[in-house]
């Protein structure tokens, strides 16, 4: 296990989300945050959008600018340092090439999660920035973390079957990435996932829990993921702890609102009551 400088001194680990808000609490940053809360991780915060989004859907998206962005993103690093960065939603080709250069520059494990869609089927990356993801931020990622959609979004790549996740995840792995996990949550059956670095596989299999309200998975799985990295895990230690947490946490989603609710983030804070 890697052991970080801030763990040496006592310190929690520092990891930086680099997403935009869900105003119903369920995935964005709300979601990163409350995740690395659990995970034991000090969370801090760049917003990239501002989202109008319910239980039903979103109804709005106001993209912050390029330079609120790189200020948010400077005043912590430079000040605070992190031990890990993930990022989530970025919506234009400016935004993606901005924070792909702000993360070359950065000394810490990257986990990219290419957010294209929301749970309802909700655009949340123009058409425009789908090319600037596969140039510019996938090769920044220590750990790629795609769904299905986002997989045949960025490499025409379309997964029908637990047979095509290693087609798959190599496609995703020549943009760059030093690790893709390919989630194959959509797929019927168990809940499966690919991790691989080309050479390395791991496959993440879990019961598939009967509960609609999975509101912010993708979110959660890669601060999870984050979060492990920036503890010292290696990045199969941390996916594996992550897919642990992010099975429990849809194990105890709860409804919310009149459409789709989100996992419980703090899942392991009401056992330990319970206990």
């Amino acid at each position: 296990m890697r052991i970080t400088p801030a763990a040496r001194h006592g310190v929690l680990p520092c990891v930086l989300t680099v997403a935009g808000s869900d105003s119903g609490g369920g995935a964005g940053i709300q979601a990163d945050l409350k995740t690395m809360l659990a995970l034991g991780v000090h969370g801090m915060s760049v917003l990239t959008a501002v989202t109008a989004q319910n239980s039903l859907g979103v109804q709005g998206v106001w993209d912050l600018p390029v330079a609120a962005v790189r200020a948010q993103y400077r005043s912590v690093v430079d000040d605070i340092g992190v031990q890990a960065v993930k990022t989530g939603m970025l919506s234009s080709a400016e935004l993606v090439e901005e924070v792909a250069d702000l993360l070359a520059g950065t000394d810490a494990p990257v986990v990219v999660d290419p957010v294209g869609v929301s749970k309802h089927g909700d655009p949340l990356l123009a058409a425009s920035a789908v090319e600037s993801v596969r140039k510019f931020l996938l090769p920044t990622a220590t750990v790629a973390t795609p769904n299905l959609d986002e997989v045949a979004q960025l490499t025409g790549v379309r997964v029908e079957s637990e047979n095509d996740l290693r087609r798959a995840a190599d496609a995703v792995l020549a943009c760059g990435p030093r690790w893709v996990l390919v989630k194959g949550g959509h797929l019927p059956g168990d809940a499966v996932d690919l991790l691989t670095d080309g050479t390395d596989e791991h496959w993440l299999r879990s019961v598939r829990h009967d509960n609609r309200h999975t509101h912010g998975t993708g979110c959660t799985l890669a601060s999870a993921i984050a979060s492990g990295l920036a503890k010292g895990l290696d990045v199969p230690q941390a996916a594996q702890a992550a897919k642990e947490y992010v099975t429990e946490a849809i194990a105890a989603g709860f409804a919310l609102g009149a459409g789709i609710g989100p996992v419980d983030h703090g899942w392991r804070l009401r056992d330990s009551q319970d206990r």
